[in-house]
């Protein structure tokens, strides 16, 4: 019997073995989507104990707790940080199975040095190490990110957001830090309280009165020239679907604006029309630009009024959505194609069932002008566990190329969150190892590394142009047979 998270953990054969230990462990991790707070790796934070760095905002775990029967006051309530963390360490042992287990010991491992299950006896002791170490200067948050081989982060901003701290982590940390542009609260026009109050603070940003539908463009527009000087060439959209809408004139936008602007409630349609019209400009700016665009498709967000409204958002309430995915997705990438203005795009999909759906649609508009121009994008949320990224994989390897992959994201608010990459390349390994040994693959190590280390590395450094940012790697560096 195997024992459990050994040095060979997901790995079931002598060559899966060679790619993870010789090829894909070595490499630099760049995490070109996340929620890391910005604010917190500018000022070096240092975190007083385990449960803060663990457990604060972590709505991966506070589901598991509620399910176990945990009290709220221990997820998201005022109980002190030690009784939170023992409520989190009798839940472990019960979420064998799900990937909160891996990850859990994973992360004891990888950064604390920790080999012992956390469970009820372990916790007491696994909490003082770990909140001793914390306390140490090697344990600040710059540390922690120089520990496990982050080669640059690109987190998510609003375009309201001033950057400053993007600013002051370019002049004095090694690792680049860099801003996606998202945007999604200046669609958010179901509300018009919420979205006016937004748009008081886009005119302060942008130092300009909006009074139109074209001031409200030339104020976002304004802001995404201001992230570009900042480093930026990512964009990022949280969406249910893609919505579009044509033949809408400015005649029709500037009521629709009007309206909500005056605080009345808009029709259904007209939230649409306002979004699939916002959402094509946005579009054409990156394309104008060079950016990469992503979509996060899928989620059927804040499902639950009574905890919502109690709790707010990013609070544990989501679930994967199945709204209906093709046909506007394809109208949309298509009316950008038609006009020459579709960027490089990444597609992630939250429901498995349209795996195959969000492979062949990036297929569809993959030209030849770039390797993966179109991307079905690394499994997300929900499926960033170990069947979910095998599904994606054999999508993407039987729809497409899996060896323009860019591969994958942390999609995470938390520092201790870089073992899912390990888990990942293990994952990978396993898959091409597997392969290899079962005749279906040939038995090119070099040139299966290749493949690897590409998924693991050089594909995302490429694709983003991060050439000049990110480490080139030396021959010592990327192994050879």
């Amino acid at each position: 019997m195997k024992r459990f998270l050994d040095e060979d953990f997901l790995l079931h054969t002598e060559t899966a073995r060679y790619l993870y230990h010789e090829v894909a462990r070595r490499m630099p991790i760049i995490d070109y989507h996340c929620h890391l707070p910005v604010q917190q790796i500018a000022e070096d934070h240092q975190f007083d104990n385990l449960t803060q760095i663990w457990l604060y905002g972590d709505h991966y775990k506070w589901r598991a707790m509620r399910t176990h029967g945990v009290d709220e006051s221990y997820c998201t309530g005022n109980q002190p940080d030690e009784a939170k963390f023992k409520k989190w360490a009798e839940t472990v042992p019960f979420t064998l199975r799900n990937p909160l287990y891996h990850w859990t010991h994973l992360e004891l491992k990888r950064y604390f040095g920790i080999d012992e299950l956390l469970n009820p006896s372990t916790a007491q002791r696994i909490y003082e190490i770990c909140s001793t170490l914390l306390r140490t200067p090697e344990y600040r948050v710059r540390n922690l990110l120089r520990k496990m081989n982050v080669a640059l982060i690109c987190t998510t901003d609003d375009p309201v957001d001033d950057l400053r701290y993007h600013r002051q982590l370019k002049e004095e940390f090694e690792i680049p830090v860099l801003p996606a542009f998202r945007a999604d609260k200046a669609m958010q026009v179901a509300d018009p309280v919420a979205f006016n109050a937004y748009v008081n603070r886009l005119e302060a940003a942008a130092d300009q009165h909006i009074a139109s539908w074209n001031d409200f463009l030339y104020a976002l527009h304004q802001r995404h020239d201001y992230f570009a000087r900042h480093g930026c060439n990512v964009s990022d959209h949280g969406l249910e679907y893609i919505e579009v809408e044509e033949g809408l004139t400015p005649g029709q936008l500037q009521q629709i604006f009007n309206k909500i602007r005056s605080g009345h409630h808009l029709e259904v349609a007209e939230q649409r029309a306002f979004r699939a019209a916002l959402l094509i400009e946005l579009a054409q700016w990156d394309h104008e630009k060079g950016w990469i665009q992503q979509f996060h498709l899928g989620a059927l967000r804040n499902t639950n009024s009574r905890l919502m409204k109690k709790l707010g958002p990013d609070t544990g309430w989501d679930s994967i959505g199945d709204f209906p995915q093709a046909l506007s997705l394809a109208r949309f990438l298509d009316i950008l194609d038609q006009q020459n203005r579709l960027a490089k795009t990444i597609l992630y999909n939250l429901n498995p069932a349209d795996n195959e759906l969000f492979a062949t649609m990036a297929g569809n508009f993959n030209d030849g002008s770039f390797p993966g121009k179109i991307q079905f994008g690394a499994a997300w949320w929900f499926l960033d566990q170990l069947d979910g990224m095998t599904r994606q994989l054999n999508a993407l390897s039987n729809m497409g190329l899996i060896s323009h992959f860019v591969g994958m994201v942390t999609d995470s608010r938390s520092f201790l969150s870089y073992p899912r990459h390990e888990y990942f390349r293990r994952l990978l390994c396993d898959i091409f190892g597997r392969e290899v040994e079962n005749g279906e693959l040939p038995d090119d190590l070099d040139w299966i590394g290749k493949i690897i280390r590409d998924i693991c590395y050089f594909n995302a450094r490429n694709y983003f142009n991060w050439q000049q940012l990110t480490p080139a790697l030396s021959n010592e560096q990327v192994v050879s047979r």
